[in-house]
């Protein structure tokens, strides 16, 4: 799955899908490794989304961008 192309609010949408897996228990070890290695890609592609997101508004409004 490309979570590069997905939005913030599907990034998050598919993130909760896969903690309710997880916590499910109901899958296997394999499944379960590749969950997780999908989930941290969609909390990464988020967090970039956000971190732009952030500079955008910064640029709006005339402030400067810091790396918060």
């Amino acid at each position: 799955m490309d979570v590069k192309s997905f939005s913030f609010e599907e990034a998050m949408k598919r993130l909760e899908a896969i903690v309710r897996l997880l916590e499910n228990g109901q899958v296997s070890l394999d499944e379960s490794i590749k969950l997780y290695e999908e989930g941290v890609a969609l909390v990464n592609s988020a967090n970039s989304l956000l971190t732009s997101a952030k500079q955008k508004l910064m640029t709006v409004s005339g402030e400067s961008v810091s790396n918060e």
